[in-house]
């Protein structure tokens, strides 16, 4: 990949779902969601539930309950569900993402950051599960954690711009631009339209005091996302 900037942070600072569900919620991790999603930022409303609805691992009847408990944001009975099933099965990873997103949801990081842990170790090509247990540890303040998490999941499978994003917001969380800027870059460069990829990349060019390429990035936002060009102009570096 060309213009990748991927430390590993210990040298630097320190079966998947199959089918057209599966296929429909990585299409909706490349394009661009709102900004105030809480369980991802690049996660557009419903993508979670979708999945959600789509397990594979589980009854039917389970199913319907998931389904029901996630419809009534019933995090607390939902986490429930997810442990009392776990204790029949400690190996269904679909349980896992259960568990993870109720506590996530419930505002639990340590717990979701053990389910979704779990459910990477036993579906490690199941890309979701490593962004979303890299946002669990953003969402706890361990940015550092979330971008080894990251770069794990780059080693493990090709990246995708919602893993390119993420890594450039974690970098940024430990205010390391220079390598924010590849990892946003490398999310443009596979999906132009990803209007968040484009505001982080401005700026951490304006965080590094990158004038022109910050210009050049404010001028492809505004044609995407004009409310957000407007936003990113209030960060205009000042001339060297």
């Amino acid at each position: 990949m060309q213009g990748v900037l991927l430390i590993p942070l210990s040298r630097a600072s320190a079966r998947p779902l199959r089918g057209a569900a599966i296929a429909l919620v990585l299409l909706a991790l490349c394009a661009c969601g709102p900004k105030s999603a809480l369980l991802m930022g690049v996660l557009p409303d419903g993508a979670v539930s979708t999945l959600l609805g789509n397990l594979k691992g589980m009854e039917e009847g389970n199913q319907r309950s998931v389904a029901k408990l996630e419809a009534a944001m019933n995090w607390d009975e939902l986490a429930k569900l997810a442990e009392e099933n776990l204790a029949k099965d400690r190996n269904n990873a679909d349980w896992w993402f259960v568990a993870g997103y109720a506590h996530s949801q419930a505002g639990r990081h340590s717990q979701a950051i053990e389910s979704y842990g779990e459910r990477v170790r036993l579906t490690p090509d199941d890309l979701m599960g490593w962004q979303l247990l890299a946002q669990s540890y953003r969402e706890s303040g361990q940015s550092q954690r979330a971008a080894q998490t990251l770069y794990n999941a780059h080693l493990a499978l090709r990246g995708t711009p919602a893993t390119w994003y993420l890594l450039g917001e974690s970098y940024s969380d430990l205010y390391r631009y220079l390598p924010a800027a590849a990892a946003y870059r490398e999310a443009v460069q596979l999906n132009g339209e990803f209007a968040e990829a484009w505001f982080g990349l401005g700026r951490a060019y304006s965080r590094l005091g990158r004038r022109p390429e910050f210009e050049q990035t404010l001028k492809a936002l505004e044609k995407l996302n004009p409310a957000l060009a407007k936003e990113l102009a209030e960060l205009r570096p000042g001339p060297r």
